[in-house]
């Protein structure tokens, strides 16, 4: 395909990547309102967020599986189907209950799209060429991360809207998306016969992820570390996902090739994704609370705040992609990426109520940097040493425990936050009578004395700097794994050369 082919193609793919991101950053400055309307506590709070990401983590290799087993460009359009399904519904719920329901439908709509969009750019784009096309994805997790809570910032503001819209907007992108592929994209369809799905498998993956992430949503909140409670969710999350390991070495069509995974290279990426998942995911989300909450800014104004971190993203994707295409060489970016993403976390960890706005501003470029330079460079380092049959569960692989640290990190730091806020506010309120200090009622800012607020704005600005330190520390892992891995010159070509692809497939 030609340069211009490649983009005509790459239009509809990075439109649904941009729906995909833009479902959770859109409610990530809204949603404060959303559980107000309809009356929600703290831990359904949490749960609108995770329960989409639960879901698109654990139906993400099923998805990179089915793109090795049929059609891509349809498995990308069913994904925009299912998304936009649930995202009307979203918009409709009438109470929590039925928007964490509705959110975890939508997620298995955005596993689809994080993983299929990935794999499809890798099916028409040799490694070596790929990294130009980086800055395009960066310019999509820019827009789609700064824009998000801007947009849901405005519709929540704008009495004629409502915050039913911040779902709702989606739609029509979506829909634009699924024509732009249906008009653009070419793929050849290469027929397989005796085709098989391993279901036993892809159920036991997602359960025994889904039990293990659901108990760590709860730990520490619902029930205590050393319970009842967890031995059971914790031992039953590993019978599951030891069961699927065993199922997933005899079968034809496994869903997680572990020939695959064990390899040096597709291991490593795999550590340094889950660190970074972490890290990235559970350390930025709390951004925007920091600001609105730690800061006192409006929900727009932390959206344009957060614009320093995505610039960083824009910058360094973008050059650290074309000079990876330029040179072929992957693994440097990789190192000085996680080194980089340690380093703005260390920034970030000593901020308090009162860092000047330009100092965290400084510090979330850093973060941004290695960002830009890992995420998809440790994707694209697994799609270079695996053969096209195996490219679709490859790179859900990688996505897999990228979106696993993700979940976890906001579901950890998000439970150390809420108890080291919760004791703050103890202390500094003396829990006067008739004075709750809980965490729902500390959200709901307008609703408290401003000789409260005051204090609340320190407790969760001061707080906050915690979240970003354990952030760095779990980095550290990423910078270990980069380091470890094996010097790599990517191919020129789509796939590898027959005997390199058959000793792929052999290992």
């Amino acid at each position: 395909m030609g340069h211009r082919q490649v983009l005509e193609s790459l239009s509809g793919l990075l439109l649904a990547l941009f729906v995909a991101m833009v479902s959770s950053t859109v409610v990530s400055t809204a949603l404060p309102r959303i559980i107000g309307s309809l009356n929600g506590t703290q831990t359904q709070y949490t749960w609108v967020v995770t329960a989409t990401l639960l879901t698109a983590t654990a139906t993400t290799p099923i998805w990179g599986k089915l793109a090795d087993l049929f059609n891509k460009k349809t498995l990308v359009q069913v994904a925009i189907v299912i998304f936009v399904i649930g995202s009307l519904i979203s918009g409709f719920s009438q109470d929590t209950g039925q928007l964490i329901a509705a959110r975890a439908f939508q997620g298995v709509g955005v596993g689809g799209l994080q993983a299929l969009v990935q794999v499809v750019i890798a099916a028409i784009i040799p490694p070596r060429e790929r990294g130009r096309y980086n800055g395009y994805l960066g310019a999509v997790m820019a827009v789609a991360t700064v824009g998000g809570p801007l947009l849901g910032g405005l519709i929540v503001d704008v009495s004629w809207l409502g915050w039913r819209w911040c779902f709702w907007v989606a739609v029509p992108i979506a829909a634009i998306a699924f024509v732009v592929l249906q008009a653009t994209l070419k793929l050849e369809t290469r027929r397989r016969e005796n085709v098989k799905i391993d279901y036993l498998g892809a159920a036991l993956i997602a359960a025994g992820v889904s039990v293990l992430l659901i108990w760590v949503s709860f730990v520490g909140n619902s029930f205590d570390w050393a319970s009842w409670q967890t031995g059971a969710m914790v031992a039953g999350g590993l019978v599951l996902l030891g069961a699927a390991v065993a199922v997933e070495r005899r079968v034809a069509e496994p869903v997680v090739p572990l020939h695959i995974v064990v390899q040096r290279t597709p291991a490593l990426a795999i550590v340094a994704s889950l660190a970074v998942g972490m890290a990235m995911f559970g350390g930025a989300v709390f951004l925007g609370q920091y600001f609105q909450i730690g800061r006192g800014y409006s929900p727009t104004e932390a959206g344009l705040l957060t614009i320093p971190l995505m610039a960083g993203v824009l910058v360094s994707s973008t050059i650290s992609g074309r000079l990876i295409s330029r040179t072929g060489k992957i693994k440097p970016y990789i190192v000085a990426g996680t080194i980089t993403l340690v380093l703005g976390f260390l920034g970030l960890g000593f901020v308090d109520h009162a860092t000047a706005l330009w100092i965290v501003g400084i510090a979330m470029a850093v973060v941004g940097i290695g960002v830009g330079m890992t995420m998809q460079n440790l994707v694209l380092a697994v799609q270079n040493s695996v053969p096209l049959s195996e490219l679709g569960a490859a790179s859900a692989s990688v996505t897999f425990f990228r979106s696993l640290g993700g979940t976890i990190g906001v579901s950890v730091l998000g439970a150390v936050l809420a108890n080291r806020v919760t004791a703050d506010l103890s202390e500094a309120l003396h829990v006067p009578a008739g004075q709750s200090t809980g965490s729902t009622s500390a959200l709901n800012l307008s609703a408290l004395p401003p000789q409260v607020q005051t204090i609340v704005h320190t407790v969760y600005g001061d707080a906050t700097a915690h979240i970003f330190l354990i952030s760095a520390a779990v980095g550290l892992i990423g910078v270990v794994a980069a380091l470890l891995l094996k010097p790599i010159t990517l191919r020129t070509t789509i796939d590898l050369e027959k005997k390199e692809a058959d000793s792929a497939v052999a290992r």
